[in-house]
């Protein structure tokens, strides 16, 4: 009888008219870069992650120190639970080396990014469009200068 009572009151508004939602989590891919070594280390990654709420799959490549967990979770809370098994994690930090302008350039290129990938860069550098050097940086236009026939200084193979 008391459980009806509690379901009456709440069809009729009996909370004041307001109800409380939970927000929904969004499907998600997270990706993370963590050092792991062995097959000991795997293991303690992926307990940790499969045992998280909302967690659908976790895939993990060792080669290349990457770890993907899809579902319904937030990166951050991610990071945090693999800190807990007292590894280094950080969010993938690289991208595919055709998605930036120039991907051997210093802020770009890492020697330890695995292969076919370079660092994100947050800020965009600008692509020249062969304008005159206005239009081009400082660098491109030292790298133009460096191999032109007007340097007597220039590349001798040119």
């Amino acid at each position: 009888m008391g459980r009806t009572l509690e379901l009456l009151s709440e069809l009729l508004g009996g909370n004041g008219g307001r109800r409380r939602y939970k927000k929904r989590k969004q499907f998600q891919t997270v990706e993370l870069r963590v050092r792991m070594d062995c097959d000991g280390c795997e293991m303690k990654v992926r307990n940790a992650l499969t045992s998280m709420k909302g967690v659908q799959s976790v895939e993990i490549n060792r080669k290349q120190y990457k770890v993907t967990v899809q579902g319904f979770v937030e990166p951050h809370k991610v990071v945090k639970r693999v800190q807990a098994t007292g590894k280094k994690a950080e969010i993938w930090p690289y991208v595919p080396y055709n998605l930036v302008a120039h991907p051997y350039a210093a802020p770009a290129y890492d020697k330890r990014a695995p292969a076919g990938y370079v660092r994100r860069v947050d800020a965009v550098m600008p692509v020249s469009s062969y304008g005159g050097p206005t239009a081009a940086g400082p660098q491109e236009e030292r790298l133009v200068t460096m191999f032109s026939d007007d340097n007597p200084n220039a590349c001798s193979i040119m």
